[in-house]
């Protein structure tokens, strides 16, 4: 399935803007529902990255990327270059990317086994994965191949920024709670 039928299916009412249906590789996925401390978390990094990129970038929770023809994921979090149409014309692409952030509980696996090849295969520069399971934000960047090269384990007492936002620091305790 390629993501213009994917979205065709949604304008006819097949699916609706609230199902938690992603597409990856012309294949459907759901995503498992989330829990308190996941829209918590969501919650917590969406107020820090408004607040401390003060319109430098753009904040977006929840929405797709249109990694190709046949990939469209929906991140908990993108950090964006800033377009002039706020992304109004057209979903972001990889290029439009500084951030991919998603958090993980149940999805873990998920996350990583198949949302973060397809990120690397897409040339996502970096991607942070919220584990909540074991309360701690591990960082992917260097993509080749879709492999990213370098991971990251940030733990609670420390601090992280973004490569592409090397002056936006978060701490990982802010961002868990």
């Amino acid at each position: 399935m390629t993501v213009d039928e994917f979205e065709r299916m949604g304008e006819v009412g097949i699916f609706h803007e609230d199902d938690r249906v992603e597409l990856l590789d012309g294949e459907l996925y759901e995503m498992t529902p989330v829990g308190d401390d996941h829209i918590g978390t969501v919650n917590d990094a969406n107020y820090l990255f408004v607040s401390r990129l003060g319109g430098r970038a753009i904040v977006s929770p929840q929405n797709p990327i249109r990694l190709s023809d046949n990939s469209e994921p929906k991140p908990d979090l993108t950090i964006l270059r800033p377009r002039e149409d706020r992304y109004r014309q057209s979903k972001a692409r990889p290029e439009d990317v500084l951030l991919v952030i998603e958090v993980a509980h149940s999805s873990l696996d998920y996350d990583r086994q198949i949302k973060l090849p397809r990120y690397a295969a897409a040339g996502i520069a970096e991607v942070w994965i919220v584990n909540l399971v074991n309360e701690r934000i591990e960082t992917y960047r260097k993509p080749v191949a879709g492999v990213y090269r370098a991971m990251t384990i940030f733990l609670r007492g420390d601090g992280l920024a973004p490569a592409l936002l090397p002056d936006i620091t978060v701490d990982v305790d802010e961002i868990l709670g």
